[in-house]
């Protein structure tokens, strides 16, 4: 009778167990599954891999012209330096020279044009990488110089484009115009970004024994790397095995840039059977490779008393650089996120991809978003100088709204608009208007040092805006321990998203985190993957690995249907146990089971965004699964006698649906913030008048230190709001759109600087906002007031 007891106890408890919610699923703060190995060091990125035996190490040779016919390549000489295996120019590679990833235009060695300085000429493989760069310096170049078109304003007054220019246009924004009761226009630079990813490109390439290659690539887009390596040494796709554990950053600079440094390790591979690694030293990375795309917009609005915009037109010029890479998009997502969040009325936005003899610039986060998005904000400063209004009001005023004021100048409808309750919640949980007078007060009685305040929304389109890319797959196998292991087509970096996806599989199991391994992201596991950016890696990737665990799952309900003699609604997954109707099992002991009656315990997973499409001729469309909305409010000080500046606090409210682990989310949100800012303050790209960059290391490049974060830091989750689509777990993207919080950093300056002019005047303020921009700013506003009060 007791043991009778006993037993029915504990059953009893492990049934209580069982039936308690998880830990580590999804909506927890799991901790990012590498952070102890990043922290201890002992996390393994490409150049920590173990040395193969007979390695080669390759220096690459570059352009140091902007724009010239290359007469003569001598590489004799690099033979002489002893230590050295092969120099190769563009004849010796084995198949496709140009390893454009859409287009032609980036040849991997140029054969004749240079492009830019800084362009790949040769490469020479020596026994270190001291002695390959000796050797490839000591190689003869003789070039015919051409003139380079190095401005912008150049390349667009000449129509200098690497593709056609593309129009948005809703309504008749001329007549507009034509109308407007007020008018304003202007234009303004917006700055490049260097992506400043901590590993450089690197590449590390291994021979097969059946002509094929395994390459270890700091890449963004394994899939691309495989393609071109297999397209550069003529040989089918299924002979290139990409293996890509983590990255060191990439920020979209590894999206298609991680290429070349890998088809040259391979072509290099290929002619000597060795190893072979080719890593960039940081300035060689800065020279060769692309940036964030530099903006020059021009825009003319117009709008009425009240401050609604009832009329826009807009230009926007990007810098493409040399090729034209990824830029058609890029410059779409600029156009498409030209209005922000508001309603533009009678709209016309044209995109120009202008061409320039500089690197050829790429994705970066937010992909062009934010060098349109920023835009109305300009504006918008601007209209409320003008009125004499607070720039939250007519921020408030010209929202997207109700019916009629509800779709963008693309036609996609604004649906789940949450910005007008996220502006008034973070108003007040910000004390916006009390802060608002008190910093009015004090720059009244300040005559050096004044503040300023902004509060700037964001809404951010989802999807990549070429449909095909909004395509995922992964593999699960569950082993007969229970164990799980979880390969998918993504790419991790360091933003979480390997964490992410293996919560989502635990929760679907409902195991804990630890039960599942997650190994490298490889095009031998996973075939044909789309490239992880775009905000897009976990929506992509954990519905993939979602739908492959539900795969396994239904078949593991319907063998215990079938084994226990019971119904579906007897069998549950709970808290690492399956519950049959009275029966409780650890889920190992039910795994092993399934084995041992020949049940599959493995399936991939595949993934297609729905809704999504963009007709281009008529340019017209749905290119957003869903938009992502957040809000920022910053204060700054300035110190009119340098253009110094501090940020003294910020307040975030973002959305991100529901959280699939909203430690990660927080994380991603102050960071993209805080390298937001640093794109729009301290960020600076300067070249020679020779197309030479010149800030091309840390001493002279300056991304955000710690000294540069907020004093006061706040950051909050839109709480209770789950997207509204059919994501995994009703979870929103958190990747880019909080990059573009940081442009209330630009506008807080702007308005400390129009302080100056009793805020009557917007400063024109090109970005990035050094000091010595703010300063310039600052005088031309002392410099109008002493030209009024002469008047």
């Amino acid at each position: 009778m007791s043991n009778h007891t006993h037993k029915s106890n504990s059953h009893a408890e492990m049934m209580a167990l069982a039936k308690q919610d998880l830990t580590t699923g999804v909506g927890r703060s799991v901790k990012h599954e590498s952070a102890a190995k990043q922290v201890s060091g002992e996390a393994i990125y490409i150049d920590d891999r173990l040395e193969f035996p007979n390695q080669l190490h390759v220096y690459i040779r570059t352009s140091d012209q902007a724009h010239a016919r290359v007469t003569r390549i001598d590489t004799s000489p690099c033979y002489e330096v002893p230590g050295v295996t092969i120099a190769i120019t563009a004849k010796d590679i084995p198949g496709l020279v140009d390893i454009g990833p859409l287009k032609p235009g980036d040849p991997l060695l140029v054969e004749d044009i240079v492009e830019f300085f800084g362009q790949p000429l040769l490469a020479v493989a020596a026994s270190d990488h001291e002695t390959a760069r000796q050797a490839a310096m000591a190689a003869i170049i003789e070039y015919e110089p051409l003139e380079p078109v190095l401005c912008v304003e150049q390349a667009l007054q000449t129509e200098h484009f690497v593709s056609d220019p593309h129009t948005h246009q809703r309504g008749d924004s001329s007549a507009a115009l034509a109308k407007a009761k007020h008018k304003v226009s202007g234009s303004v630079h917006i700055g490049g970004q260097e992506h400043f990813y901590l590993e450089t490109q690197i590449s590390s390439v291994v021979p097969t024994e059946d002509g094929g290659m395994i390459v270890y690539s700091s890449t963004q887009n394994p899939t691309e790397v495989q393609k071109l390596v297999a397209e550069v040494l003529a040989i089918p796709f299924n002979k290139v095995q990409i293996d890509m554990r983590r990255m060191g950053g990439g920020f979209g600079g590894k999206e298609t840039q991680a290429a070349g440094p890998a088809c040259i390790a391979a072509v290099i591979a290929k002619l000597t059977g060795r190893p072979t690694k080719v890593r960039l030293p940081r300035m060689e990375d800065m020279m060769m490779t692309g940036k964030r795309h530099p903006f020059f917009n021009q825009y003319t609005v117009g709008y009425d008393d009240s401050g609604m915009i009832t009329g826009c037109e807009m230009k926007l010029a990007g810098n493409c650089g040399n090729s034209p890479d990824l830029s058609d998009s890029i410059i779409d997502r600029a156009m498409f996120h030209s209005d922000n969040g508001y309603y533009l009325g009678d709209a016309t936005i044209t995109g120009y991809r202008c061409k320039t003899n500089t690197a050829s610039n790429t994705a970066y986060r937010g992909f062009g978003g934010p060098q349109g998005l920023i835009m109305p904000e300009i504006i918008l400063d601007e209209i409320a100088r003008n009125l004499g209004k607070d720039p939250l009001e007519i921020r408030k005023l010209n929202l997207y709204g109700g019916e009629g004021r509800d779709t963008t100048h693309y036609y996609q409808k604004v649906e789940d608009n949450v910005l007008p309750e996220l502006l008034d919640d973070l108003e007040q949980s910000s004390d916006y208007q009390q802060r608002r007078q008190d910093i009015k007060a004090y720059n009244a009685s300040s005559p050096i040092l004044k503040k300023g305040l902004a509060l700037t929304p964001v809404k951010f389109g989802i999807s990549f805006t070429a449909s095909f890319l909004n395509q995922a797959g992964a593999l699960i196998h569950i082993y007969t321990d229970g164990s799980i292991h979880l390969n998918h087509g993504g790419t991790e970096m360091g933003q979480g998203l390997n964490t992410k996806v293996a919560q989502i599989v635990a929760e679907e199991f409902q195991v804990d985190f630890a039960t599942i391994q997650i190994t490298a992201t490889n095009t031998e596991k996973v075939p044909n993957t789309s490239p992880t950016a775009a905000s897009s890696g976990t929506d992509l990737n954990g519905k993939a690995a979602q739908n492959a665990a539900r795969t396994i799952k239904q078949r593991l309900i319907d063998f215990a249907i079938h084994h226990f003699s019971v119904s579906e609604e007897d069998i549950e997954f709970r808290n690492n146990h399956v519950l049959i109707r009275d029966q409780i099992m650890a889920f190992a002991d039910f795994i092993q089971l399934a084995y041992v009656n020949q049940i599959s315990l493995s399936s991939t997973g595949f993934y297609r965004t729905p809704k999504i499409y963009y007709d281009r001729n008529t340019a017209r469309g749905r290119p957003f699964y869903y938009f992502a909305y957040g809000a920022a409010c910053s204060e700054v000080v300035i110190d009119t006698l340098t253009g110094e500046y501090k940020i003294l606090r910020v307040d975030i409210l973002h959305d991100v649906g529901a959280s699939l682990n909203p430690a990660i989310d927080i994380g991603q949100i102050e960071g993209a913030f805080v390298q937001g800012a640093g794109w729009l303050t301290t960020e600076e790209l300067v070249w020679n008048d020779q197309g030479r960059l010149m800030t091309s290391g840390p001493a002279s490049y300056k991304i955000p230190a710690i000294t540069d974060m907020p004093i006061d830091f706040r950051v909050r989750l839109v709480e209770n709001r789950k997207n509204k689509e059919d994501t995994v777990f009703n979870s929103k993207a958190v990747g880019e759109p909080p990059f573009m919080l940081g442009i209330s950093v630009y506008c807080a300056i702007k308005d400390a600087i129009s302080s100056l002019s009793d805020y009557r005047i917007s400063p024109a303020l090109d970005t990035p906002a050094t000091p010595e921009r703010v300063l310039w700013a600052v005088q031309a506003i002392q410099q109008n007031s002493v030209k009024q009060s002469a008047n």
